[in-house]
């Protein structure tokens, strides 16, 4: 058989820029990106009166910037790949020093992309959250704002 057998799921989030959670959305994995973002950025349309931009990766690109510009008045950065090099090192070729560039490799740090990865990671350490163990998708959101209420409180007062 040719389908897929076990079920999928996105987890979307919208944090300000210290990683805190505004808005989430979880849905089946069959749903793309671009197409997801929306309903997660109708849930705070006129809610958030002072935020002007938005950042987001490649997954958003399209007709995603024209919808958020149109809709909530913000401005979208998509957030470039950095190739950034790592290991530049020079080696004599017939006695003349060459510069040899070794891309990096493995994971690699995003401008911006780190906030809500860090998110994530905060987010997956609660072991409920680790796992999609729930049945419906807004059990999984009623969950993963659960444990960002524990988190923000636990930042507000530490002790």
């Amino acid at each position: 058989m040719a389908e897929k057998k076990i079920w999928g799921r996105k987890r979307h989030l919208l944090v300000d820029t210290q990683g805190f959670l505004i808005a989430v959305i979880v849905h089946s994995a069959g749903l793309v990106d671009r197409t997801a973002a929306p309903l997660l950025l109708q849930r705070v349309t006129g809610r958030l009166p002072r935020v002007r931009h938005l950042f987001a990766d490649h997954g958003y690109t399209g007709p995603l910037k024209d919808w958020v510009k149109e809709h909530l008045g913000w401005s979208t950065e998509i957030v470039p790949h950095e190739h950034n090099t790592s290991h530049i090192t020079w080696v004599l070729e017939k006695d003349v020093p060459v510069k040899v560039v070794k891309p990096k490799g493995g994971f690699q740090v995003q401008r911006k992309r780190w906030v809500v990865e860090r998110t994530f990671a905060w987010l997956t350490r609660y072991r409920r959250l680790a796992r999609d163990y729930e049945g419906l998708p807004s059990s999984s959101e009623a969950f993963i704002q659960i444990a960002s209420i524990r988190l923000f409180l636990t930042r507000l007062a530490p002790f």
